[in-house]
């Protein structure tokens, strides 16, 4: 068998879903592919919040690289962490010095928190964009439950800020309340925290429609959580967060969703045109200007939309941009042209508890709510675990089973909840490294 050639390999920095998909679409191809990521796993963001309040554990969403590409010969797979981005030579430099380059680089390093200059934020917020993130978050608030039922802390200790309205805010701050609330009825806690949820607009979920804004708030207003409005985050404290009317809520946690910006790695490359978020301005073939054979992908890219200016940072988006980015790799290949990205819209949408969801679905968004809103919930996650995932079914029975009884009622948050086995070899595992304290892990591969 002849060795590959690796300068001809194609560079993907990234193992996110926008980097596994044009990973696996290349290696379907045969083609020759080196896959760099800080991690050894693949994370699905958008349960990153179930791992954080004790639903799931945090290896059935860490899918490691190694099962994934298992039947990928052509794909080789690096854990390393990047330092440098050389998008001239089509390459990249690892943390102990070593340089790869080939064909093409395709980025698709991730995003990060961001903080928008709030002072305090990145030191004593907990952010939600990193599986390692969601079990930090988790085990922090279960010591502060533990110390509560034990007396050591007042009951207010366990009062929590969630800061952003979008699908992050909103689903985490819905978890919560339901959790908060099994814990009063199982006499674990004396009574529920209180949940804030922080916001500078004047809606929840501020990209869907007045009939989600309106759902959602109620929802969660019905459930015990306390939203707040047009109103921002001034400064965040180790025990208190000030906010801009000029109030303040103590609080020991502070969750935040209110925004990202593109990896460290991406923002500190030469020769890079980045807009909005530090994130890399593409043309429409998703191909960065001035730099023949490179590629910008999912969070990492501002991706030109059909109507309006950018597309939004969507796992949908990231994996069909992925996948279009090999494809436009092969038509290079072939000696084609090009052709501009056409993103397929399966809509918005958003967990607000058990049974409650909102979604906006169809070339025309169609909307609906509830129990119909979770299933095309669980519908579109499905196709994107099915482009990362061999074992997507275990995903759908495990959400049935939760949505089909009290689940939140018979919560166990010591226990540790079954693990879905990601492969035969005991070393086809996730290596989930969380470090204690509160400061953000970068959810790119630098």
């Amino acid at each position: 068998m002849t060795e590959p050639n690796e300068s001809q390999n194609v560079v993907v920095l990234g193992g996110g879903l926008a980097g596994v998909g044009c990973a696996h679409r290349l290696g379907d191809e045969g083609i020759g592919v080196t896959l760099v990521d800080r991690n050894d796993y693949h994370q699905f963001q958008p349960l990153l919040y179930q791992v954080a309040t004790s639903q799931l554990p945090a290896e059935d969403i860490a899918r490691p690289h190694r099962v994934i590409f298992h039947d990928y010969p052509t794909v080789e797979v690096r854990t390393a962490r990047v330092t440098d981005l050389d998008v001239a030579g089509l390459g990249l430099t690892l943390s102990g010095g070593e340089k790869i380059s080939g064909s093409h680089l395709v980025i698709a390093a991730g995003a990060q928190p961001e903080y928008f200059g709030v002072p305090g934020a990145a030191e004593h917020a907990f952010p939600l964009y990193s599986v390692a993130d969601a079990e930090r978050l988790r085990l922090h608030v279960q010591e502060l439950v533990r110390e509560v039922s034990e007396g050591q802390l007042d009951q207010d200790a366990l009062d929590i800020v969630v800061v952003g309205g979008g699908p992050t805010g909103v689903e985490i701050t819905g978890a919560l309340t339901e959790l908060m609330t099994a814990l009063a009825a199982m006499e674990r806690i004396p009574k529920s925290g209180r949940i804030f949820l922080i916001d500078r607009g004047s809606t929840l979920l501020g990209a869907f429609s007045e009939r989600s804004h309106k759902y959602a708030h109620k929802r969660l207003t019905e459930h015990g959580a306390e939203p707040r409005l047009d109103t921002g985050v001034a400064a965040v404290h180790a025990d208190r967060v000030e906010l801009d009317d000029g109030t303040t809520i103590p609080t020991r946690t502070v969750i935040w969703g209110g925004g990202e910006s593109a990896a460290p790695v991406v923002q500190a490359a030469a020769g890079l045109n980045t807009g909005r978020g530090g994130r890399i301005d593409v043309q429409p073939d998703l191909t960065v200007a001035g730099h023949p054979g490179v590629y910008a992908i999912g969070d990492a890219a501002n991706i030109p939309a059909k109507h309006g200016p950018t597309l939004p940072q969507l796992g949908s988006v990231a994996q069909q941009s992925g996948d279009w980015a090999a494809g436009n790799i092969l038509r290079e290949r072939n000696g084609q042209p090009t052709k501009p990205f056409h993103y397929k819209d399966k809509g918005i949408m958003a967990m607000i508890g058990r049974n409650a969801a909102v979604a906006e679905v169809g070339k025309h968004r169609h909307q609906v709510d509830g129990p119909l809103a979770f299933a095309a919930w669980l519908g579109v996650h499905a196709m994107l675990l099915s482009g990362a995932h061999s074992k997507a079914d275990a995903f759908m029975s495990w959400a049935w089973d939760y949505f089909e009884r009290d689940h939140a009622a018979t919560v166990e948050w010591s226990a540790t909840p079954h693990r879905i086995a990601w492969g035969d070899d005991a070393a086809d595992v996730p290596h989930i490294s969380v470090h204690p304290g509160r400061s953000a892990t970068k959810a790119d591969s630098s």
